[in-house]
């Protein structure tokens, strides 16, 4: 089957090669794979390398396809299955662990940068009925990250103000959540064009940071100068004091991306002083994929999907994500 891996740093080192098909277990599923999208962290994964990890490794965490073949102890689903596979492939349910991070799909684990892929039938759940393949693909990593974020650990509900940072795919699925539960979505971009088109997927208030440096002083204007409930925080050390700022007394940052870098300190007294809950989040288990996946199908939500690369053109594709042009999700179909 064609793969691609990562054997040293850089996306023009992305090496497109034949491997074997890897053996059945009693509780495995073959899945070929017909779409995946990228995340920020595909992409550092490709850039760095593997981040020092095994090499060579086939990168990506987020595929979409549909069963070919089941092992013989195999009962959650059976051939013809439409699944998406989960980011982590041992976290079921519960708190996340150390045994949990060593199961990562495209970094611990090889990915699913590959027409064939072999996972334990547990590491799966089922594609909604009204989505695409390709739809499928963005949900993993992105979209169950702003779940976790708003849903499972910020309880967002009708009435709430929620702070989003740009328009990637985490920002975007925040964003549909927001409106799904009747929250009003305070969205930053540099790009007037951007910040248009998420006023047309209902966002409530728009800030170009650009024209707007000081934006969390505008964000306490906005809110009456209590701030926001919370924060969906995707840029990291260069925007989390501005985050914090923007929150209200009580409420939470969702510390989720490091888009501004790994670096630089950050004054820990508006968490102390406001009693803010800041809290990291790394995607999620599979049940709160399918409890997310239950509440995109009663609304019938739709994934947005920015630009679409054959498999031939994978390259590309991680491309489009480093130049940061992107308006929600990057897709590679195969």
């Amino acid at each position: 089957m064609k793969a691609y891996e990562i054997t040293t740093k850089g996306i023009d080192a992305l090496s497109l090669t034949n491997r074997e098909h890897a053996d059945l277990g009693a509780r495995q599923v073959r899945v070929r794979i017909k779409a995946s999208s990228l995340n920020y962290r595909d992409l550092m994964t490709v850039l760095f390398g593997g981040m020092g990890g095994k090499l060579p490794l086939i990168p990506n965490s987020d595929g979409c396809g549909e069963i070919i073949e089941t092992g013989s102890e195999v009962t959650r689903f059976k051939t013809g299955d439409r699944v998406i596979t989960t980011f982590f492939q041992r976290w079921l349910d519960g708190r996340i662990t150390a045994d949990v991070m060593q199961s990562a799909l495209g970094g611990a684990l090889d990915g699913v940068l590959a027409e064939e892929i072999v996972v334990d039938e547990m590491g799966l759940v089922a594609l909604p009925d009204y989505m695409s393949f390709e739809e499928g693909a963005t949900l993993p990593c992105a979209a169950l990250t702003a779940w976790q974020s708003m849903v499972v650990k910020g309880g967002v509900k009708a009435g709430d103000i929620v702070l989003l940072q740009g328009t990637g795919g985490v920002s975007i699925f925040g964003l549909q959540f927001a409106v799904m539960h009747g929250a009003r979505a305070i969205v930053t971009s540099s790009s007037d064009e951007k910040l248009e088109r998420v006023k047309a997927l209902g966002a409530w208030r728009t800030i170009n940071y650009k024209t707007d440096p000081d934006w969390e002083k505008t964000v306490l204007e906005m809110t009456d100068g209590l701030g926001v409930d919370q924060v969906v925080e995707v840029g990291g050390a260069g925007t989390l004091e501005k985050s914090l700022t923007a929150t209200r007394f009580g409420g939470m940052v969702g510390l989720i991306g490091v888009l501004t870098g790994f670096g630089g300190a950050v004054n820990p007294d508006a968490v102390l002083r406001k009693s803010i809950d800041l809290q990291g989040i790394y995607v999620g288990s599979r049940v709160m994929f399918e409890d997310m996946n239950r509440a995109l199908s009663a609304h019938q939500t739709k994934p947005v999907i920015d630009q679409t690369f054959d498999f031939d053109k994978a390259p590309d594709a991680y491309r489009c994500l480093e130049q940061q042009g992107h308006f929600g999700k990057v897709v590679i179909r195969y």
